[in-house]
């Protein structure tokens, strides 16, 4: 069972944090530690979502089908996602691991993730390349889930330091990785009062990962989303595996400003990002182009539903990350078993009002702007 108490919660409202200096490897890694506790402390306990832009996904809806020609129990949801067979196409989103407390929120989620059949992702692995004290925080997800798909995850200011694949092939490793992700955090790295925002040669470091991994590249941002001209200058590099995690969820942007003593520039750009309903449905207009990827929906991302509607607009799979965290934070892996098969009805309805047998015909149901 997850124990909400091992997370040891604290109070780090006036908390913080010099800009970034070089310091020993022992002080970055704690550095890292802490501050992966107190993101997972914010995500817990405070409102982060975004305060005057929502995901796009209330304006849309389904044209429902008062014919559907289908029975429920027609309704089929599996799909493959890695070359792994899942149940549902969800995904719980990259989130934690590199401290203490991680162990336990990682164990709950990749229990449930395994018995559902749905993937999962860790959170940045940045703290695991600085020391090896916190790598079972990462390496129990596979230990309790060896069937699913499972996500590596790092900064792309870290792949741009890169000299060659070596230390992400270590990551892999460590979680015996199905794909790894790397995850395009501008904003967050510009209000993080410790943060590393040297985005030059991201890009040729992506690239570099592409040719050099056994495994897939996943790109993806983490809440502010990718717009059309990104997605195309990735697919140029050889990324065919896209994560656009659109704004209107969580502000990442925000969980920084609260971090910071001078907050002013972060309430300005709170709202900073594209929204997801766009970043799909422009990600997916690619394709038209002769394009061929996988593309992952997510970002303020709350219910089946909308997971349906993500679908509709052309994504493969959906993913969150702030609902599954506080479902089991809350109620432990049962509150988390019930948000996914809240999910997984909804999905299903979705499909039999529209007459969707299977998630290739939901991707052709239409939808309509309120």
């Amino acid at each position: 069972m997850f124990d909400s108490q091992a997370l040891n919660w604290y109070n780090f409202e006036d908390f913080h944090y010099p800009t970034h200096d070089p310091m020993p490897k022992k002080a970055r890694t704690h550095t890292t530690a802490s501050r992966k506790e107190q993101h997972v402390e914010i995500l817990s306990r405070r409102d982060i979502r975004f305060r005057g832009k929502t995901t796009g996904l209330e304006r849309l809806d389904f044209v429902h089908n008062a014919l559907p020609e289908i029975d429920l129990a027609e309704v089929r949801t599996g799909t493959e996602f890695l070359g792994r067979k899942l149940a549902l196409p969800f995904m719980v989103s990259c989130m934690t691991g590199g401290f203490a407390g991680a162990l336990a929120i990682n164990r709950g989620l990749a229990t449930v993730c395994e018995e559902k059949r749905i993937a999962m992702g860790v959170g940045s692995q940045r703290q695991a390349l600085e020391d090896s004290q916190f790598h079972r925080t990462f390496r129990i997800v596979r230990e309790v889930a060896p069937s699913i798909p499972v996500v590596g995850n790092i900064g792309a200011a870290e792949v741009a330091g890169l000299r060659d694949a070596a230390p992400i092939q270590r990551l892999i490793e460590i979680i015996h990785a199905d794909a790894f992700a790397v995850h395009l955090n501008a904003p967050q790295e510009f209000m993080q009062p410790e943060g590393n925002p040297r985005f030059r040669g991201v890009l040729e470091g992506i690239a570099m990962l592409v040719r050099s991994l056994p495994i897939p590249v996943i790109v993806k941002e983490i809440g502010a989303g990718l717009s059309a001209d990104v997605v195309g200058r990735l697919l140029d590099a050889g990324v065919r595996w896209i994560d656009v995690a659109g704004a209107g969820g969580t502000s990442w942007t925000g969980v920084e400003t609260l971090r910071r003593k001078d907050r002013t520039v972060g309430e300005h750009f709170w709202d900073w990002g594209i929204p997801t309903a766009d970043a799909v449905r422009d990600a997916a207009m690619l394709r038209t182009q002769g394009h061929s990827f996988t593309l992952v929906a997510s970002g303020g991302i709350t219910t089946g539903l909308e997971a349906a509607k993500c679908l509709a607009l052309g994504a493969d799979i959906a993913a969150a990350a702030r609902p599954m965290l506080s479902a089991l934070h809350a109620k432990g892996v049962a509150g988390l078993r019930e948000v996914i098969d809240a999910w997984a009805m909804e999905l299903r309805g979705a499909m039999f009002l529209t007459g969707s047998r299977t998630l290739a015909d939901l991707r052709l149901a239409p939808l309509v702007r309120r």
